[in-house]
């Protein structure tokens, strides 16, 4: 069972999202600000529809946190849809009316292609898709990113942080300095598309722009860099355990990711061994790697499922958004003829954003995992922990 685990509850234009975390120790530093901060990051970025204009989203601490500090038992939080007062008589919980046609007539039966429309409704037998989509909707990772921003806090304070950028957007790849900024995300969050290559960002805004008037979306993707990260985190003895397989499937969970890398990727595919293992060197100093260092870092981080101690990088990629507004063909489920796509309010990209909830999906992971190694019921134990674990890798080098 793991150490740390998080639910959320809502709908897109419901009255509210709720997170729940579980298992975060006791006397972890926490105040609503901390989250607040990367719910305004996930929702920044060129291209974002009309939703990020109406929403400002806040949270508000339910249980958990007493006097700035978390307790040790369940954290819940409010997020509040500032949209619900327009939806209010279409998402109205109570039973409604055998005449309310008007209503019905609102159902949204022209399937949208790419989203959990069509199969959602066919596998949980339902009429109107906005059963599903409002479920399915990305506004969802809102309540992700709240449970953990708690978990960012306590990996800052253990020495691991957490950044993103954008590589690539539209056609478009951004060119990667060599040498990142020590700050990465002040850095990216400075660029309306999180990414650090200036004359890429004006291509790519150019090419948002030419795919909102022809009421098409464009897909990219983001790269996350977490330092600070100690050797040992996951395990090789079994599947469920390898660091990379849980943070691949975290990020596969991100609503329209179809692709994850760790460093080389599918790259190491196309190349000899030669030219994909990072050759090993002693390097006293760096007690987190265990006194050595790895040459290069292909392998982003991780070894035999397990981290290495260098940085951990990870590329998310993020397909096209599958609402359109110049909808694509499908079927109306209500009368089992072609039609076109329903037009639901969208981004012609979210994929800065992408980037901040691939960072909270990292976090969750790596907390769990720190949890896993160096559990403890309050952060001062899990640093004591760590501090030991630590003075042992000092001692094998003497």
């Amino acid at each position: 069972m793991s150490n740390l685990r998080f639910t959320t509850a809502g709908e897109s234009h419901g009255p509210a999202l709720v997170s729940v975390l579980e298992g975060m120790p006791a006397g972890v530093s926490l105040l609503a600000a901390d989250v607040d901060t990367e719910l305004a990051r996930r929702q920044q970025g060129y291209g974002r529809g009309r939703r990020m204009q109406i929403e400002t989203d806040r949270i508000e601490f339910l249980s958990g946190v007493r006097a700035g500090e978390t307790l040790g038992s369940p954290i819940s939080m409010l997020i509040r849809n500032s949209d619900w007062k327009n939806w209010q008589e279409i998402m109205d919980p109570a039973p409604r009316e055998a005449d309310a046609t008007g209503l019905r007539k609102r159902h949204v039966t022209r399937v949208r292609p790419g989203h959990a429309d069509l199969t959602g409704i066919l596998k949980y037998d339902r009429e109107d898709a906005r059963d599903i989509l409002e479920r399915a909707s990305a506004r969802e990772t809102t309540a992700r990113v709240a449970a953990s921003a708690v978990c960012r806090v306590m990996l800052r304070a253990l020495g691991i942080e957490i950044g993103s950028h954008l590589v690539h957007l539209g056609g478009v790849d951004a060119v990667r300095p060599d040498v990142l900024p020590q700050d990465l995300n002040a850095a990216s969050d400075a660029s309306p598309l999180r990414t650090l290559d200036a004359d890429a960002e004006a291509l790519m805004i150019t090419r948002i722009d030419a795919a909102k008037k022809e009421g098409n979306t464009l897909g990219g993707i983001c790269e996350v860099v977490v330092t600070g990260l100690p050797v040992g985190l996951g395990s090789h003895v079994s599947w469920d355990r390898r660091i990379d397989g849980r943070l691949g499937q975290a990020m596969l969970s991100i609503p329209a990711v179809k692709g994850v890398e760790i460093g080389m990727g599918f790259e190491t595919a196309r190349r000899t061994g030669a030219e994909v293992h990072d050759e090993i060197e002693p390097a006293m100093g760096r007690t987190r790697a265990g006194h050595v260092q790895r040459r290069t870092n292909r392998a982003g981080g991780t070894e035999g499922g397990m981290t290495t101690g260098e940085e951990l990088v990870i590329r998310v990629a993020m397909k096209p958004i599958s609402t359109l507004m110049r909808p694509l063909g499908t079927v109306d489920v209500a009368t089992g003829q072609s039609a076109q796509a329903v037009a639901e309010r969208s981004d012609v990209t979210a994929v800065p954003a992408m980037g901040v909830i691939a960072e909270a999906m990292a976090a969750f992971v790596l907390a769990d995992a720190v949890l896993e190694k160096f559990g403890g019921d309050s952060l001062e134990e899990v640093q004591r922990n760590l501090d030991a674990y630590l003075a042992r890798l000092d001692e094998r080098v003497r």
